[in-house]
């Protein structure tokens, strides 16, 4: 039985008010041959039961990260999360929270959201960040916008090692802007052009470290050739894990920080929820998308939190808005408060350290396969390895055999041409038992 609340009456009534025959003329810009006119052959109706268990032979069918070595990286890592985090995070007070706008019965949450942004700015250097954006990707296109307002300019330059998919996002949101992207040819082995592409029109240099290679790049001459054409770096990362080892953006000059904070209190989930994090200098802050919890007082003298600058109102006049993301992540914002509190300064650090060097144990292990190529320097805990033929493949093999290997480049950008890398993560949840697994079936594989 379907549940329909609205009678025919209704429907004639409504669709008369709007000057419509009837309401096959609401789907007149839908081409004839995309109308699904039939209803899906689909079974009408399971029972509970039934519904289960066919849902858990379909799960079944999936290698979950966890039951056997695990190298995927590529945006998207596997990290430790204490059980406490998950604990904390459904309690009824966080479980259902969304941005508030009361903020006198909301202080708990808007507290968060405030520690959160500190941690944000301390971790990547930054002056002031904002309480959280959709996830790192969408986060790197309003970084774009936001230059854009900020130097009246409309071109921006992407590095050619910035994620492919943080690529295609911002040249989605710039090209119904009306902005022009310029995005240089990626280079596994590292760029060294880059800096020549900046001209006088050019509004921000968007650039990744560590990149989607791994490589880790040195921001700082770039930020001086951006600031010498007035023009503004954009520094993105995908591992925030990397900001506990390497130098912090904005040492470096970085005007605007955005990135994927997944890796702490997130777990993989099938692609998300993530929360993006976004920082910058306090001079731009008034053009910052997003929310920002603000630290005050109150009438009597007693701290309290609040919104500040903006409202979510004005986040909705479409052209004239800093941002049309309107809504924070905020329970994955606070799953990763929580994560990082509990690991605190020493904690995140070490965290950091055993990653780089699970991360080079395998690279030196790998490069002893015959025929297998590093082609990294310096990286964090993702490198990029060359095979001797198409990784796609290679993946599928050792898949077989109940290793997942990395990430196939070709699969993130199929345009490429570069079909014999492979994008290889170690974490510090991948033992030594996993690499020497990974190697060995490397060994045999491409014997």
């Amino acid at each position: 039985m379907r549940y329909l609340p609205l009678t025919a009456e209704d429907r004639a009534e409504m669709l008369a008010r709007i000057g419509a025959p009837t309401v096959d003329a609401l789907f007149a810009d839908i081409p004839a041959d995309k109308q699904q006119i039939e209803l899906p052959r689909l079974p009408r109706a399971k029972s509970e039961m039934e519904v289960e268990r066919q849902l858990a032979a379909l799960a079944a069918r999936n290698v979950t990260a966890g039951s056997v070595p695990f190298f995927i990286g590529a945006g998207a890592y596997r990290h430790h999360v204490p059980a406490s985090v998950d604990h904390l995070i459904q309690r009824s007070e966080f479980l259902t929270s969304y941005t508030p706008y009361q903020p006198e019965i909301a202080q708990g949450t808007l507290q968060y959201l405030f520690e959160f942004q500190t941690q944000v700015a301390e971790l990547t250097g930054m002056e002031v960040a904002n309480a959280s954006m959709y996830d790192g990707s969408t986060g790197t296109a309003e970084a774009v916008l936001m230059a854009h307002r900020i130097t009246k300019r409309g071109k921006a330059l992407l590095a050619g090692n910035l994620h492919p998919h943080y690529r295609a996002t911002v040249e989605t949101v710039c090209h119904y802007a009306e902005n022009e992207v310029v995005a240089r040819p990626p280079a596994p082995q590292g760029e060294t052009d880059l800096i020549s592409a900046i001209d006088e029109t050019t509004s921000c240099v968007v650039v990744q470290s560590p990149d989607v290679f791994g490589n880790i790049v040195d921001l700082k001459p770039i930020a001086e050739a951006a600031h010498k054409a007035g023009a503004l770096l954009i520094a993105v990362f995908t591992e925030v894990v990397s900001l506990g080892a390497i130098e912090p953006p904005g040492a470096q000059g970085a005007d605007i920080v955005v990135g994927e904070g997944q890796s702490l209190g997130n777990a993989l989930n099938f692609g998300g929820p993530y929360v993006g994090l976004f920082a910058t200098r306090s001079k731009y802050v008034r053009q910052m998308p997003g929310r920002l919890a603000g630290e005050t007082v109150d009438a009597e003298g007693r701290r309290g939190f609040v919104l500040t600058l903006s409202t979510r109102e004005q986040h909705i006049r479409r052209e004239k808005a800093t941002s049309n993301i309107c809504t924070n992540s905020g329970l994955c914002a606070l799953a990763f408060t929580i994560h990082l509190t509990l690991l605190g300064q020493q904690g995140f650090s070490r965290l950091a350290r055993l990653n780089h060097a699970a991360a080079c144990d395998l690279a030196d292990r790998l490069a002893s396969v015959p025929s297998v190529e590093v082609l990294n320097g310096s990286v964090f805990n993702e490198f990029t390895v060359r095979l001797p033929r198409p990784a796609a493949d290679v993946v599928e093999e050792l898949a077989k055999r109940g290793i997942l290997a990395g990430v196939p480049y070709a699969r993130l950008a199929p345009e490429s041409g570069l079909d014999n890398l492979l994008l290889v993560a170690a974490t510090e949840t991948t033992t030594e038992d996993d690499r020497a697994a990974l190697t060995a079936a490397l060994k045999e594989l491409l014997a």
